[in-house]
């Protein structure tokens, strides 16, 4: 059985799919086709300094993306500072036609954590540019909202860090964060399985966001249906309600109104001879 589902929106964009999949770390360009086409997503990341953009020097990672079925996100991986966040951004616009970006803006290579003082300030610059941003940051709510504040259309808090394979480990910050704001909030970092991403969206998240998870897994293509069964399982769960947890069992069968049962009559013993 199918249940309807109101679409995510993201400013202008509108998606029915809340698995959003990065491209990068592929064994080729034809798994990365096949992987996005088993995931079912309806938007992928770009590392717009990372891929080919010049038809005359082959091919392109944009060759084997469906552009009539799939969005392209570019994001500015790889950037250090608001300005060379905020530099490549307008560089995606320019080339891929797109008002999207991820932002990202880094605070150094080995922690790949964001640093909050370049993404607050690339924010309010892309956003007053007219950029529809979707921002990587910390789990900090306070960040998180002060990123809202600046404008992002949807704030994307790390589950854990970047590739970690971690997956959620700090449920109670995502759950502040949600309560707090009211912009899309997308989980994005850190998912290594199936299980994460369905921990993710029973939270309420509206979306997550995953590389490496699929791209670096045993067998890509079979781990790109378990992020997609589970996206989905974890969504509906959410919308469905859990149950409250208790410290004592609690019967699943209700005890009112049962029919006690009656002893069998006494059999008379007779003598023995």
């Amino acid at each position: 059985m199918d249940f309807d589902d109101k679409p995510l929106v993201l400013g202008e964009h509108s998606f029915r799919s809340r698995l959003f999949v990065g491209t990068g770390k592929y064994a080729s360009f034809e798994e990365t086709r096949r992987a996005l086409e088993i995931s079912g997503t309806e938007c992928v990341t770009v590392a717009v300094r990372r891929v080919n953009l010049d038809p005359s020097r082959g091919e392109s990672l944009l060759d084997f993306i469906d552009r009539d079925r799939i969005t392209v996100l570019p994001n500015t991986a790889g950037c250090f500072d608001a300005e060379s966040a905020v530099r490549t951004a307008r560089l995606a616009r320019e080339l891929l036609d797109t008002d999207l970006v991820k932002l990202e803006v880094l605070g150094d290579t080995k922690t790949l954590l964001p640093d909050p003082v370049g993404t607050l300030e690339a924010t309010r610059e892309l956003v007053a540019d007219g950029f529809t941003v979707l921002v990587y940051t910390s789990d900090d709510p306070r960040l998180a909202v002060r990123l809202e504040e600046a404008g992002a259309t949807s704030v994307m808090p790390a589950g854990s860090p970047i590739g970690s394979g971690q997956g959620i480990l700090n449920p109670n910050a995502i759950r502040i964060i949600l309560e707090l704001l009211s912009v899309p909030v997308i989980v994005d970092a850190g998912v290594g399985t199936a299980s994460d991403v369905s921990i993710a969206m029973e939270l309420g998240a509206e979306g997550v966001l995953l590389n490496t998870g699929i791209a670096g897994a045993r067998e890509p293509l079979r781990m790109a249906a378990a992020m997609r069964d589970a996206c989905s399982a974890g969504r509906n769960a959410y919308l469905a309600g859990r149950i409250p947890k208790r410290l004592y069992a609690n019967a699943s069968s209700p005890t009112e109104g049962l029919i006690t049962p009656q002893p069998p009559p006494a059999q008379e013993v007779q003598p023995q001879a």
